[in-house]
């Protein structure tokens, strides 16, 4: 009730709005899927708003901006470094406004092994993404 009498509206988007969501969230992720595998760190990470406000939580803890994320990220793209192939598998986009999704996908890192692809890290990521001029980017991360 407090949000109602302070005046906030809830968002509701119709189905196609949803929809439209959904289709630019998987070309996102697709995208920075194919970053990753081509071994462009700066493409990967520009997915992410640029602001020191800007989270990812995963194994190391809480990361803070790009500069941070771009760091821990590093390693995995450095010259003769084993990074595996990413794809993304999305399972909701949950509109909380106009210009702002929460998005719940499972990350899976796949390694081709004698001959064929294993499976060899999967688990969730939850992400919360803004439109920033004009292009959905990464706010808050948090893979597991």
């Amino acid at each position: 009730m407090a949000a109602c009498a302070s005046g906030a509206r809830r968002y509701h988007p119709n189905d196609a709005e949803r929809a439209a969501r959904r289709a630019e969230i998987v070309s996102m992720l697709a995208l920075s899927a194919q970053s990753w595998n081509r071994g462009d760190l700066d493409a990967f990470v520009d997915d992410y708003v640029a602001s020191d406000a800007t989270t990812y939580i995963g194994s190391r803890g809480v990361l803070r901006g790009p500069a941070a994320i771009r760091q821990a990220y590093a390693p995995r793209f450095a010259a003769g470094a084993a990074r595996d192939s990413l794809s993304f598998d999305l399972l909701d986009v949950d509109p909380v406004g106009p210009d702002a999704l929460n998005v719940i996908a499972t990350y899976i890192l796949t390694r081709h092994v004698g001959g064929r692809d294993s499976v060899i890290a999967k688990g969730p990521t939850s992400l919360l993404v803004r439109r920033v001029d004009g292009r959905w980017r990464i706010a808050h991360d948090h893979s597991s």
